[in-house]
């Protein structure tokens, strides 16, 4: 069987076009640069008769025909993905049947866009997002990763081979490259390589999404659930609990970040049990933020009130419950017949450090526009209605903080994917065989000036993940500031 080319015979028509377009758009990238030292922005021509007509300068040409070959590449690609998806294998090369792969991927992309837009003026905050080019391309970066990450982790499908399995033969070769032998059921290609154990590249990437996606986002929930509940006190009341709680955050953030998660992630702490007993800790505060967020809201509705706190409580302290427990540990406080899930030993580790760094960062955060809401007049009416504090907090400041938390968020779930990189590539937290993206750069840097595919592919997955959250978050910050 020969081996498969980046475009295959469909590139022979497609491929000089590409050529064309991308040299065309990089001529006008470097020509927009330099005419914005060069040109002026805009051109007034004073005519006869006293009147002035302003043009809009040759900056606005350029920028109008870097825009036109931007959405010619973006066709062109697209052109290759469709092509890829309805063609037999090997008929667009590599491209081609890497866009097979994903095709649940564009599916779900396709019908997101579709309903999101056609219902944007009902969502709020998210539909305005779409009136934004640079978040919609930002969401559809993080999108992409977030149905890759559902279609591997809970349907099985996307990935060609196991991640962790190895044929013989296929050590370090090249991207396009048939197995030696294909048994029953058996995909006949390394779509994007071998790594330097014989493992199958573009699985391997596709796998460690599910790891980033589950570790990052619900890290940097959990750390917003503790800077939340600490920071809106802090700001609101001010006074001694201001002082301590403040004392505390600074505390944790004089240490290097870097340096703080080596030591929380080292083999020596976490044989001591310190990450669990910080879990214990640290994965009580959505408990304690969702309860006091529901029994401020319905404080005057007891019969309301009482059974649903009771019954979101309960579940609450049951997955608390379960997620703590470890058997073989200390805190082992499930039997197994009720235990919901165990947490990997590593995940946990990981898990615990980017709540424990991160939420005195968010507790900065809140504590600051806290001291910024609270002067206003809605905070006053609130007030003088005679309000409980802790519903003026949840309810009239928190809400009015969210644009900046928003944005937070999302910049802080591209930081916590960086250093779960930084953690997998010197080989801290999660075990030496994960198909993490860090760990995977790391296996692939030993022969990187030889083969430099291993390295890459995850590397290239890991900067559009964290380009597409800061391009969002700057999409939520511009549609946040109009709101």
């Amino acid at each position: 069987m020969e081996p498969l080319t980046w475009t295959g015979s469909f590139g022979n028509v497609l491929d000089p076009i590409f050529q064309i377009v991308a040299g065309l758009f990089l001529v006008a990238v470097l020509a927009q640069f330099v005419g914005a030292y060069v040109f002026a922005p805009i051109n007034d021509h004073y005519n006869p008769d006293g009147t002035i007509t302003r043009g809009k300068g040759a900056n606005a040409s350029i920028a109008t025909a870097l825009r036109y070959l931007l959405l010619a590449l973006c066709a062109i690609v697209a052109v290759y993905i469709v092509a890829g998806v309805f063609s037999p294998v090997g008929t667009v090369g590599i491209l081609g049947a890497v866009a097979k792969q994903f095709s649940p991927v564009w599916i779900a992309l396709l019908a997101t866009f579709l309903l999101s837009i056609s219902y944007k003026r009902r969502l709020g905050l998210y539909g305005k997002l779409f009136d934004s080019t640079v978040g919609m391309i930002g969401f559809a970066l993080v999108m992409f990763w977030v149905f890759t990450a559902i279609f591997v982790g809970i349907f099985d499908m996307i990935a060609v081979h196991d991640p962790l399995s190895q044929v013989s033969r296929m050590k370090n070769k090249l991207p396009g490259t048939p197995l030696p032998s294909i048994e029953d059921g058996q995909y006949a290609f390394y779509l994007l390589g071998g790594d330097n154990l014989a493992r199958d590249v573009f699985s391997r990437m596709v796998h460690g999404s599910v790891i980033v996606i589950v570790i990052a986002p619900f890290a940097t929930l959990f750390a917003f659930m503790v800077g939340i509940t600490l920071g809106l006190p802090a700001g609101y009341f001010g006074g001694k609990l201001d002082t301590f709680l403040s004392f505390l955050a600074n505390l944790v953030l004089a240490f290097p970040v870097i340096l703080l998660f080596y030591l929380l992630v080292t083999p020596e702490i976490v044989a001591t049990g310190i990450p669990n007993y910080m879990a214990t800790v640290l994965f009580v505060f959505p408990i304690i933020f969702v309860g006091i967020l529901l029994n401020s809201r319905f404080y005057t509705r007891p019969k309301l009130r009482n059974p649903l706190l009771s019954g979101v409580l309960l579940v609450m302290i049951w997955i608390y419950l379960s997620a703590i427990s470890a058997p073989g540990t200390k805190i082992n406080l499930l039997p197994g017949a009720i235990d919901l899930f165990n947490i990997n030993s590593g995940i946990l580790v990981v898990f615990v450090s980017v709540v424990f760094v991160n939420a005195p960062t968010v507790f900065r955060i809140v504590r600051g526009l806290v001291l910024d809401i609270q002067t206003r007049d809605y905070v006053a009416a609130a007030q003088t209605r005679g309000e409980g504090p802790w519903y003026i907090m949840l309810w009239e400041i928190l809400p009015n903080a969210r644009g900046p938390l928003i944005v937070d968020f999302c910049l802080r779930i591209g930081y916590t994917t960086i250093l779960l990189g930084t953690l997998g590539f010197f080989g801290l937290g999660l075990p030496p065989e994960s198909p993490d993206w860090g760990t995977t750069i790391n296996d692939g840097r030993k022969l990187l000036a030889i083969y430099p595919h291993p390295a890459i592919v995850p590397a290239m997955s890991l900067l559009s993940l964290v380009l597409g959250l800061n391009l969002l978050a700057d999409g939520l910050r511009e549609e946040s500031l109009r709101d």
